[in-house]
């Protein structure tokens, strides 16, 4: 990558952070063996204005699994557990449906059939202050008596649907520390942290807390307001470790080369392939034949080659990492906040990395385009108002009045550079068409009856 590639990558970062109200961010890109560029934006302590760095610790979430998946195979290789082996068989949980057995296999790909049963969802809205979820799981241990009833949960045979279950993976901790005899935490030190040099990877607040890098944790409220909190320590086989972005860098570079890291095998390329074979077609689509393997995702037709990555967040907390095999590259992102996704940072950045051009992305170029249409339109001579704006992942259209009014979330049916068609729902359940032409700088709107222009940004 040129520097003047550095330069966009930096003013992207720093435009949408801004617009998300992300307080911090650290990424790191690596080709081959070696840390290409690696930076912090914005801060990782807005009070005290210490600004983030490579070297800054966040939590990153479901990027844990990755780690989780990797020492069950270990254990695979060392002949400890078998992939079909049935959960049960190590631990006395709820889990058995439709007369088929939930294995290792099931749980390391989210195919047990069983869908989300929201522990992790519950215990950090607690944690974090919610007023109305309240769930005291303090411990891996805690899951099983939560799980009670999971097997009339079901709603498919084991193998045969994805449904992301942050459940089954804790399970998998406790399978780890059944047969090793080691708490989870350790095991993951002693045969992946310490081979790795993941040195400032950390499960517990006491090490964290005798870090001097650590980004403070930030809920985005609904006015924008940054809020500090706390992580959610307790929970770790699904998302509970925090690091940075050059440790992970360390992560990835095995991963580039095939299982080794300076020289030694930290598992062997076959059980490796295996976390990234594409086991289960994930039940949403980014860019076709999306797929998860153990512990990562598949996109087979990402424009820059078949990219293997995971997510992660904890709401404080959000990170992602991503590689392409292929071209051997790849890429680490955290944050400290749910702002802009780093997983889409991460994907632009893998982009550059491969010479291809971001806005071939769609979530990209969807986002310079509605970034055209949000806004203040006006009616004839100004007889109504109408603004456009953000509605989650939607736009939505709403009357400027004094009068209560509802948005309208807009589904959209056509996007392109000078038309963006969308539809909404009128008051006889209908389908209304939105329309917006995009003409020499000037945005119109067509909404029901009327046609709008944009007049500018604020009402």
């Amino acid at each position: 990558m040129s520097q003047e590639t550095f330069r966009t990558l930096d003013s992207f970062i720093i435009k949408k952070m801004a617009e998300t109200r992300t307080p911090g961010l650290s990424i790191a890109l690596i080709r081959d063996d070696e840390v290409i560029y690696a930076k912090g934006f914005g801060f990782r302590d807005v009070e005290a204005t210490k600004p983030a760095t490579p070297r800054t610790i966040y939590g990153i979430g479901s990027i844990t699994k990755s780690f989780t998946a990797l020492a069950i195979l270990q254990l695979v290789s060392e002949s400890k557990v078998s992939l079909d082996d049935p959960v049960t068989n190590y631990v006395d949980v709820d889990i058995d449906h439709h007369e088929n057995k939930v294995t290792i296999h099931h749980l390391l790909t989210h195919s047990s059939g069983i869908p989300a049963l929201g522990y992790a969802e519950a215990l950090i809205s607690g944690l974090l202050g919610s007023k109305r979820e309240w769930l005291p799981i303090a411990k891996p241990e805690d899951i099983i008596p939560f799980m009670e009833g999971a097997s009339k949960w079901a709603v498919a045979k084991p193998g045969s649907r994805f449904f992301y279950l942050n459940e089954g993976y804790v399970l998998l901790g406790k399978i780890i520390e059944s047969v090793t005899g080691m708490p989870y935490r350790e095991y993951v030190r002693e045969n992946i942290l310490k081979p790795l040099k993941m040195t400032r990877s950390y499960f517990t607040k006491e090490r964290v807390a005798s870090d001097p890098d650590v980004a403070t944790p930030y809920i985005i409220m609904k006015d924008g307001e940054l809020r500090p909190s706390r992580f959610p320590y307790g929970i770790e086989a699904d998302g509970g470790l925090l690091s940075n972005v050059l440790d992970l860098a360390n992560y990835i570079k095995m991963y580039l080369s095939d299982g080794v890291f300076e020289g030694k095998e930290i598992v062997s390329k076959e059980l490796l392939e295996l976390m990234w074979k594409p086991h289960i077609k994930l039940n949403f689509e980014i860019f076709g034949g999306d797929a998860y393997g153990y512990g990562l995702m598949i996109h087979p037709n990402f424009p820059g080659g078949t990219l293997i990555g995971h997510g992660g967040s904890v709401l404080v907390y959000t990170a992602y990492i991503g590689f392409i095999p292929s071209k051997r590259v790849g890429v680490a992102v955290l944050s400290n906040a749910s702002g802009y996704p780093p997983s889409k940072i991460g994907m632009c950045a893998l982009m550059h990395l491969t010479g291809r051009d971001p806005k071939e992305l769609p979530f990209i170029r969807e986002d310079e385009i509605y970034s055209k249409l949000i806004g203040v339109y006006e009616a004839f001579k100004g007889t109504m108002r109408v603004k456009v704006f953000r509605l989650g992942n939607f736009l939505a259209v709403e009357e400027i009045s004094e009068f209560e009014g509802v948005p309208s979330p807009l589904v959209p049916v056509k996007i392109s550079e000078d038309y963006a068609e969308f539809y909404t729902i009128g008051y006889y359940g209908s389908k209304v068409p939105v329309i917006f032409e995009i003409k020499d700088g000037r945005v119109e709107l067509l909404y029901e009856r009327y046609k709008f222009v944009k007049k500018g940004q604020e009402p």
